[in-house]
């Protein structure tokens, strides 16, 4: 199965010049701990809210006035989105990452994948794949 069948699609952006309020109210409005950080039609970073948590309310910044560029992680791992289920798990679990961007082979940011969407996905071929078995076992006649 590929990527794009479970990732979700509906992906909210943030601005590197948003202030770390008002992403932080996206966040809790579209209840995601997680922000792909987009500028002129390219994914520049990401902000999580360990983000906001560890570089910004624990090193005594303000909200308000701290930017998303100045806590986000400029290091953007991202998958694509015609890549199995199979090869981004392996890989999220590689990098220890629990979410990654998922972008077509234009590199244009289709949806997002995380950890609990592969984990559905592999329960869900792990039961069918258990049914098919017991659907293949020969009947005993007794």
């Amino acid at each position: 199965m590929q990527i794009r069948e479970i990732m979700t699609k509906d992906v909210q952006i943030a601005s590197p010049d948003d202030s770390l309020h008002k992403a932080a109210q996206l966040m809790r409005d579209c209840d995601i701990g997680v922000l792909p950080v987009g500028e002129n039609d390219r994914l520049v970073g990401m902000l999580t809210d360990r983000d906001i948590t560890v570089r910004a309310v624990a090193a005594n910044k303000t909200p308000d006035q701290c930017k998303v560029r100045d806590v986000m992680s400029t290091e953007v791992r991202y998958v694509f989105d015609d890549q199995t289920t199979e090869e981004v798990a392996r890989d999220m679990g590689n990098l220890q990452i629990r979410r990654l961007p998922v972008a077509n082979r234009d590199k244009r940011l289709v949806g997002i994948v995380s950890l609990g969407d592969l984990a559905v996905e592999i329960q869900n071929q792990d039961e069918a794949e258990r049914a098919l078995s017991e659907i293949s076992k020969p009947a005993h006649h007794g």
